[in-house]
């Protein structure tokens, strides 16, 4: 069990971990050939020019300003400058209301500390009880825990009063921000310019008919159903072959331009290549004119490819991009049932066109219950696999368990040093090092349940693994860590006593989350402004693979915020701050250095390197607010169970009514606040639609609209663009009357049945 020197050897070894990562980073970004790494955001927006093209030789590489270097740390209150609106306008709504979540942890928890530090530490700390049991293992760390209260003390009542302190202010926070950020979202769907989503639907599950294809379909269903708003749509094709080729053709082309640059450089010497393995081996031949066989032969199998797609019907799929005349008219399709059985032509706001993840949009509808029913059950294997390595992780915790695994190192771990290394530092490392590959799966998992925006896939993946946190890193942290630490006690006591030593040493693991907290949380913030990995990367393909401006681009990789990934490790620490705040406040500062100094890396980062793919103005917050309402029931409970066995029999009743309010506060914030992240209003749809029909009287959609959600792979190569057009008629020209019921082409060949 780590002491008070071990946790004091951890924070050295971050605190000097993490400064020496802000001096690699404030070094390295004031290099020019560092400045696309660095600033890759203003490179993309067009607002910054690289260094390289001015100045002499040297100063193409390094910065040979001395002055600059006296300033190396104005990079913080820089990127605490720039004022929220400007942010919103700058990165989205997406980037602020995710800074916002370390904002809500430090109006959360400073206030918590403030008033643990002030009342519940003496409270635990003017007591003996842990020194007067016997067989437990325990440190000075652990005195300043609920578990140094004695067993039925009167003192148990501070803690009950704490435990409604935190609910209370915590609510209170939650409700202010869930209201504050629903505003900001309205505003900033009032505010946004005019996009595709804005007037799209995305139809699915469109019922097969022997008569008609999907196209004809779906323009006779909302010509129908949606006369007055209905304006075109776009068909969905299963273009994944084509878009392999296509993505073939330009790596081809690339090479292309590479060597045609290279031979206008020396108009003398023809470059050649060979065409075996990697370049190496096989046949020479003149570069230029293998690279121009290779793309016209994939130029002419694209051609066949296309016009296979578009005139098969099984390349088809049963959905559509319906767009409409007005932002009314998309917002009732979306939010109204379309016919009498409810499994059919199913409709949703349409994801903006960066948004949505192709592939998963040519899975039946059908499939898509079996395969999230078949994710489910790999998740549980998953998640019960990985309790193996978290329980290893316990074992490096508990000296005795590795000095009885290996006997023979025991004279090198009891060095005094390497003891504080071991159980202050290696702990939290080998279960941040465990948990690496763990996203990567989880997105492979999101993805084939079938989800068809980019945003839902992150959404689903953050969900996973905000459970994977809680299941493994805490629960099972704190199981296999106690059962470890107090093997010795649970063999020599009577079965009686076993849930008293339990309720007494799950405290104790406040000093593992101190370390994982400091190597995660302080040094791992401080590791993700350096961008080591994108920096390395850059500069092998700078100097190995760049042949084209287009291939720099893209060697930039400025990456995104990495909501999948960063808002189920937020949680965590709110699970931490929360459970531990009335049983083990010492977790509370490392918290909050945790939320500050990632609220100023993260905001850097937003400002200069990230650039979103997508933006949801914000949708996930009630994912976020329903995760701190979890962590809140949770520290209730468990704040329960530990007085019930420190046998507080007067003050564990009044705990009860907590979560009853707790949940109650969430139903509350669920009707209040949510449908704002879900639907869109009617009325701030028309409005919108008013204003821009007064500045915009002429306005056609249709150019528009008509091929905003045309599969990518025909706006690439050769300008292979699907046109899904519906001509609207004419001014002044009586509307062509549409069938309200179709006759079968099998019997009928004269015009379709009509009413009037």
């Amino acid at each position: 069990m780590a002491t008070l020197n071990d946790i004091g050897v951890a924070a050295a070894i971050n605190i000097l971990t993490a400064f020496a990562f802000f001096i690699a980073f404030a070094f390295l970004r004031l290099q020019p050939v560092n400045d696309r790494v660095y600033f890759p955001k203003w490179y993309l927006k067009g607002l910054r020019s690289s260094p390289i093209k001015t100045g002499g030789f040297a100063s193409k590489f390094v910065n040979l300003d001395f002055r600059s270097y006296i300033r190396f740390l104005n990079w913080m209150p820089q990127a605490l400058r720039m004022p929220e609106p400007e942010l919103i306008d700058h990165a989205g709504l997406d980037s602020v209301v995710y800074l916002r979540i370390y904002l809500l942890g430090l109006k959360i928890f400073f206030p918590i500390a403030c008033i643990a530090f002030t009342v519940m530490v003496p409270v635990n700390w003017t007591n003996s009880t842990l020194d007067q049991l016997k067989n437990l293992t325990f440190s000075d760390i652990d005195k300043l825990s609920i578990s140094n209260i004695p067993t039925g003390s009167s003192r148990f009542w501070v803690h009950l009063c704490m435990a409604y302190f935190i609910t209370f202010w915590t609510c209170y926070v939650l409700q202010r921000e869930y209201k504050n950020i629903g505003s900001m979202r309205l505003q900033f769907l009032a505010s946004e310019q005019r996009r595709p989503d804005q007037f799209t639907v995305l139809v699915r599950n469109i019922p097969p008919d022997p008569d008609e294809s999907v196209s004809e379909l779906v323009e006779h269903f909302f010509k129908v159903n949606h006369p007055d708003y209905y304006l075109t749509y776009q068909a969905v094709y299963n273009a994944n072959k084509l878009s392999e080729l296509v993505q073939k053709r330009k790596k081809f082309q690339n090479w292309l331009d590479y060597y045609q640059n290279k031979h206008s450089r020396n108009p003398s010497k023809r470059p050649v290549i060979k065409t075996g393995f990697l370049g190496c081996f096989g046949e020479e031949v003149d570069a230029i004119d293998y690279y121009m066989e290779k793309i016209e032969g994939l130029t002419r199998k694209i051609s066949v490819e296309k016009e296979t797609v578009m005139s098969s019907t099984k390349a088809l799929v049963p959905a559509a991009f319906v767009s409409f005349k007005r932002r009314w008219g998309a917002v009732v399709c979306s939010q109204t049932q379309q016919t009498r059985n409810p499994t059919e032509w199913l409709t949703e706001w349409a994801p903006e066109p960066r948004d949505i993840y192709w592939d998963n949009l040519a899975l039946p509808y059908v499939q898509l219950t079996i395969r999230r029913l078949v994710i489910a059950v790999a998740f549980f294997f998953l998640t019960f696999f990985f309790m193996i390595p978290i329980a290893f992780v316990q074992t490096l915790a508990n000296i005795e368990g590795i000095e009885k695994a290996v006997p023979f190192l025991k004279p090198l771990i009891e060095v005094k040093t390497v003891k504080s290394f071991i159980q202050g530092f290696l702990p939290g490392i080998a279960l941040k090092i465990f948990l690496i590959v763990l996203p990567s799966i989880l997105m492979l998992m999101s993805k084939f349940e079938g989800f068809i925006s980019k945003s839902a896939l992150e959404r689903r993946c953050a969900s996973r693994y905000y459970m994977f946190q809680f299941i493994n890193v805490f629960l099972c942290s704190i199981i296999a860590g106690t059962a470890l630490q107090q093997l010795n006690s649970f063999l020599n006591q009577s079965a009686t006593e076993i849930p008293k030593t339990i309720g007494v040493s799950i405290p104790m693991k406040a000093t593992f989350f101190i370390t994982y907290i400091m190597v995660d949380g302080w040094a791992g913030v401080a590791g993700e402004i350096l961008r080591l990995k994108p920096l390395i990367i850059y500069h092998l393909k700078n100097f190995f693979l760049v042949k084209t401006e287009k291939d720099r681009e893209e060697a930039m990789d400025p990456g995104t915020i990495g909501f999948n990934t960063g808002e189920p490790q937020i949680q965590l620490y709110f699970i931490l701050g929360l459970v531990y705040a009335a049983v083990s406040p010492i977790l509370l500062p490392f918290i909050l250095v945790f939320f500050g100094l990632a609220y100023v890396v993260y905001r850097h980062q937003i400002i200069n390197v990230y650039n979103q793919e997508y933006e949801s103005a914000g949708a996930f917050w009630p994912d976020v607010h329903r995760r701190v309402v979890i962590a809140l029931v949770v520290s209730q409970l468990l704040l329960m169970g530990l007085l019930s066995t420190k046998r507080a029999a007067r003050s564990t009743p009044l705990l009860f009514i907590l979560p009853v309010l707790t949940i109650g506060f969430h139903k509350f914030c669920k009707g209040r606040y949510q449908p704002v992240f879900v639907r869109y209003p009617l009325q701030d749809a028309m409005v919108k639609d008013t204003l821009e029909r007064i500045r915009e009287p002429n306005l056609n959609l249709k150019p528009f609209l008509q091929n905003a959600y045309a599969h990518p792979v025909f706006k690439a190569a050769d300008n292979l663009a699907l046109e899904m057009v519906v001509e609207e008629p004419e001014p002044g020209r009586t509307p062509d009357l549409v069938a309200t019921k179709r006759g079968s082409k099998r019997l009928y060949s004269g015009s379709a049945e009509t009413f009037t």
